[in-house]
């Protein structure tokens, strides 16, 4: 299981906004020097966490970004979920119904997967665990 180095870039930047004050914002390009990348991989990353509400950009010559969430609410989670997307990490592709314990006049296959069932198990507690830190708590 790994998530990509955007979310790691994401949470730096996302701290680095903090003290952004209300009225002004940062450009890519400082954040992007801030990182030491380029300016179009971080506008990928950027364009995510807008899209989900995590920060809003201020369009113009002297635009930029600036948080949308105080940081209380802006969870670890959020940012992961915005640069990763929703899907689960295990996917279950169902190899059970062509499974050796489940072949023909032997066993009935049960309804659904135990092995998908632990690992979404698993999942949830992490995000639980991801959710109960903000960028106010990585801010400190």
């Amino acid at each position: 299981m790994q998530y990509s180095v955007g979310v790691e870039y994401a949470l730096h930047c996302l701290v680095y906004l903090i003290d952004v004050p209300p009225n002004e914002s940062i450009g890519i390009k400082d954040l992007a020097e801030f990182q030491g990348l380029s300016e179009t991989y971080l506008s990928k990353v950027f364009g995510k966490l807008s899209k989900a509400g995590i920060v809003s950009s201020v369009p113009g010559v002297k635009g930029g970004y600036r948080l949308f969430k105080s940081p209380e609410d802006i969870s670890f989670w959020d940012v992961v979920e915005a640069v990763e997307g929703p899907k689960p990490i295990f996917q279950c592709k169902n190899i059970k119904d062509n499974g050796y314990l489940y072949r023909e006049n032997c066993c009935t296959a049960p309804s659904s997967c135990t092995i998908n069932l632990v690992m979404l198990s698993a999942e949830e507690k992490m995000r639980d665990f991801l959710r109960g830190k903000n960028l106010s708590w990585l801010n400190e």
